[in-house]
C-alpha cells in the first residue's frame, strides 16, 4: 500500500511541476515605464482604467485639441505603453487623439493570475468603454493598432464590435497553435507533449485557439484592416501574414511588408507612418489635421 501511495505522490509531483513549468515558461515579463509622452513633447492625461476582476489599467491619453478621431494602441507581450510611443507620435502629430495603456500584468497595470490574447482583448474593451464614457466627442472615429499579441487582441476585439472604423495589425501571428508549436519545438519537446500543453493552455485561458486565431478574426471584421509585417521577423515569420491574407481574401484586408524589420522593430514601423496615415485617409476616410496641445493632467477613470 505504501508503494502505491508513493507512486501516486510521485505522479502528483510530476503533474504539479509540469503545470508550474508551463505557467512559469509562458509568464509575461513586466517592464515599467521610465518616461512619459512629455519626453516627446506631447501633452497628456495619465489615466487609470477599471478592467475586469476589479483590476486597474495604467495609461496615457494624448488629446489633440478638439479632434473627434482617436487611435487606441495596444502593446505586445512583455511590453508597455511607453515602448509604443514612437508609433503613436506620427498619429498624434497628424491630429489624432491617442490612447495608450498597459494590459494586465504589463507596465504599471495591476497584476492578475495570467495573461492571454483574450485578456488583452478584454482590457482593450475596458479602455474603449472608458474612452466612450470620458471622451465621447473623441469617439466619432476609432482606429485600433496592436503589436504582436496586442495585434491579435485588436483583431479579436474588432471582430466583436461595430464602433471601429479601421484596424492596423502589426506583426500578428496567424494562429496561436502555430506560435506555441514553434516555441515548444525550440526546446525539443516531443509532439505528444506539445499537444498536451496546447490543450492545457486552451483550458486555462478558456478559449479554443481556433476561436481566437487572427486568421479567423479578420473574417468577422467589416472595417478596413491593414496588416503590417517585417520581412526579417523571426519570432512571427512573414508567412503568418500571408496565411491570414490567404485564409480571408477580402478587399478591405491589405498587407504592408516592411523590409528588414524584425518583430520588435518599432523604429522601422515608425518610418512607414506616412503609409499608415494614407491607409486611414484612403480606406476609412480619416481626416487628421494638426491640433493645439492641451495641458498635462492626471485622470482616474475609475472615479
Amino acid at each position: 500500500m505504501s508503494a502505491f501511495i508513493t507512486v501516486l505522490l510521485l505522479i502528483a509531483i510530476v503533474i504539479t511541476l509540469f503545470v508550474v513549468g508551463i505557467h512559469w515558461g509562458f509568464r509575461a515579463p513586466r517592464q515599467i515605464e521610465n518616461g512619459t509622452p512629455q519626453d516627446l513633447g506631447f501633452a497628456f492625461e495619465q489615466v487609470w482604467i477599471p478592467s475586469v476582476a476589479n483590476k486597474r489599467l495604467f495609461g496615457w491619453f494624448l488629446p489633440a485639441g478638439n479632434a473627434t478621431q482617436t487611435l487606441v494602441i495596444l502593446h505586445g507581450w512583455g511590453s508597455n505603453a511607453e515602448l509604443m510611443l514612437p508609433i503613436a507620435a506620427p498619429f498624434r502629430r497628424a491630429g489624432l487623439n491617442v490612447l495608450l495603456f498597459d494590459a494586465r500584468n504589463q507596465g504599471q497595470s495591476d497584476a492578475h493570475s495570467f495573461s492571454s490574447l483574450p485578456r488583452f482583448a478584454e482590457d482593450l474593451d475596458s479602455a474603449l468603454a472608458r474612452l466612450h464614457a470620458n471622451h465621447p466627442a473623441a469617439c466619432e472615429k476609432l482606429v485600433l493598432l496592436g503589436h504582436s499579441v496586442g495585434a491579435g487582441a485588436v483583431l479579436l476585439a474588432a471582430s466583436r464590435r461595430t464602433d471601429i472604423a479601421a484596424v492596423i495589425s502589426v506583426s500578428a501571428f496567424a494562429h496561436p497553435e502555430w506560435v506555441m508549436r514553434r516555441y515548444l519545438q525550440t526546446v525539443h519537446l516531443p509532439n505528444i507533449l506539445i499537444r498536451i500543453i496546447n490543450r492545457y493552455v486552451q483550458w486555462v485561458i478558456g478559449h479554443r485557439f481556433a476561436a481566437i486565431a487572427p486568421m479567423h478574426s479578420v473574417c468577422r471584421i467589416t472595417c478596413p484592416i491593414l496588416l503590417v509585417h517585417g520581412t526579417a521577423d523571426t519570432v512571427v515569420p512573414l508567412k503568418d501574414a500571408h496565411a491570414i491574407l490567404a485564409h480571408c481574401p477580402r478587399p478591405h484586408l491589405s498587407l504592408l511588408e516592411v523590409v528588414d524589420a524584425g518583430h520588435a522593430s518599432v523604429d522601422k514601423i515608425e518610418e512607414h507612418a506616412p503609409a499608415l496615415l494614407a491607409f486611414l485617409r484612403e480606406k476609412a476616410d480619416f481626416k487628421p489635421s494638426p491640433r493645439a496641445p492641451t495641458p498635462h493632467t492626471t485622470t482616474d477613470y475609475g472615479a
